[in-house]
């Protein structure tokens, strides 16, 4: 399994995620998870609508883009929303996934804490392994 969007941090993680299928002959499920908080923090300032349409945008991109770069892979697209590591963790355990491919932008000491990293948020949680996989820059 793969979760994705648009950025070119995730695509290091989508090919490396595609190949692991290739090789070992497995179903690839790419999911796109819309961050709740987001929408929430629009709601409260009036600009939901438009954040809502830049988000749909960007989940058929992210969609579009695994599918054209997973010629040749069973694959299947879903598009989920929540806090997005736990929409992962639990969309793996429903599904029985094997393995999630996660990318991570290497950001260290302050910036880490910060951000908060999903990546170590998923391999804490889920169930199954979790390489990691650094984007290019």
């Amino acid at each position: 399994m793969i979760a994705t969007d648009v950025s070119e941090k995730n695509k290091s993680a989508v090919e490396a995620a595609i190949k692991i299928a290739c090789a070992c002959g497995s179903t690839v499920y790419a999911i796109y998870v819309m961050d709740e908080s987001l929408m929430k923090s629009a709601i409260e300032v009036s600009i939901a609508g438009n954040l809502y349409k830049r988000i749909r945008k960007e989940e058929e991109e992210a969609v579009n883009w695994v599918k054209e770069t997973a010629q040749g892979v069973n694959l299947e697209t879903f598009i989920l929303s929540g806090r997005p590591a736990r929409a992962i963790t639990e969309f793996a355990e429903q599904k029985e996934v094997d393995l999630i491919v996660v990318g991570t932008q290497g950001k260290s000491g302050i910036g880490r804490f910060l951000l908060g990293s999903l990546a170590d948020e998923v391999i804490r949680t889920a169930g199954c392994p979790v390489p990691t996989i650094k984007s290019r820059k």
